[in-house]
């Protein structure tokens, strides 16, 4: 790579959104702060230089100074080159499973910690395809619709959230999900043709799971139990629940029996009127064929 393309690369490195550290979160701020001191107390105690530093592990000096200072979240990739160039033994490295976490906004990270811990999960969503669905392209024109817009670092701190969610996927014993989509919801092209087309592949995708039920509301329902808006239901292994809802209960958690009863009641309800799975994957199928 020639000098030129070089500093391209550390500059987009640097200015690259979704790596700045939200000054709200205050666990965000202490891990990073944290790793970037520890980082600096290495770095100083092998005699390097920052400049040097940064040309050892292939970044920016800037942006070492940045990490160093608690002010920029690294990447995975630049805690193992720095743990390889420390000689740290794998410690650096380890802070990944910490520093991953503060890309994600804190409401986020508390929704994937129920999620991560439920056994069952069942949701309806009546706007839009749940974010556990959604593919990155699909998400991030979703985001970025919002008024007023988000800023292009929030956009991507959001995206990187939303994905990170769908590790739930990828859970041994596996949970068993259940979504209720709208038909509207599936007919309509966010993002543009080829990104309507690989969301459309995503759901099929899923949707075949062994653990995962995936329904569509069709269009022609006169009427559903879902027109208050989105419920989610979350069931644990000690036999806890948490459900939330739009309507009437203003989308707050609640772990409240009667509470729970009757968004249980009213998500039965919804998937006894959506189609069958099968029926439902039939007309997923359609819709591809037909963009």
């Amino acid at each position: 790579m020639s000098v030129d393309g070089e500093a391209r690369r550390l500059r987009s490195e640097a200015d690259e959104p979704g790596w700045e550290v939200d000054p709200d979160d205050e666990w965000g701020v202490a891990v990073i702060t944290t790793v970037g001191r520890q980082l600096r107390l290495r770095r100083e105690a092998v005699g390097m230089r920052a400049a040097d530093f940064a040309t050892a592990v292939g970044y920016g000096e800037d942006l070492v100074y940045k990490v160093e200072g608690g002010k920029r979240i690294p990447r995975q990739e630049y805690l193992d080159k720095a743990d390889e160039v420390l000689g740290a033994g794998g410690l650096i490295a380890a802070a990944w499973e910490d520093v991953k976490k503060v890309r994600y906004p804190k409401n986020v990270r508390e929704l994937g910690k129920l999620e991560g811990r439920a056994v069952e999960i069942a949701l309806y969503e009546c706007h839009i395809i749940p974010g556990l669905l959604q593919t990155a392209e699909h998400a991030r024109s979703v985001i970025g619709a919002a008024q007023p817009p988000y800023s292009p670092d929030d956009v991507e701190r959001m995206v990187a959230a939303r994905l990170a969610r769908q590790s739930v996927f990828e859970r041994s014993p596996a949970p068993a999900l259940s979504f209720v989509l709208e038909e509207g919801v599936l007919r309509r092209p966010i993002g543009g043709r080829m990104v309507w087309r690989q969301q459309l592949e995503r759901l099929l995708e899923t949707g075949r799971l062994h653990n995962v039920v995936l329904q569509v509301m069709p269009m022609d329902c006169d009427t559903h139990s879902g027109l208050d808006g989105r419920i989610e239901l979350l069931k644990f292994p000690d036999g806890t629940a948490v459900g939330r809802s739009d309507g009437a209960f203003n989308a707050r958690p609640t772990s409240d029996p009667k509470q729970l009863r009757i968004l249980e009641l009213r998500y039965g309800t919804i998937r006894a009127q959506a189609l069958s799975p099968k029926e439902s994957l039939a007309l997923i199928e359609q819709l591809l064929g037909d963009t």
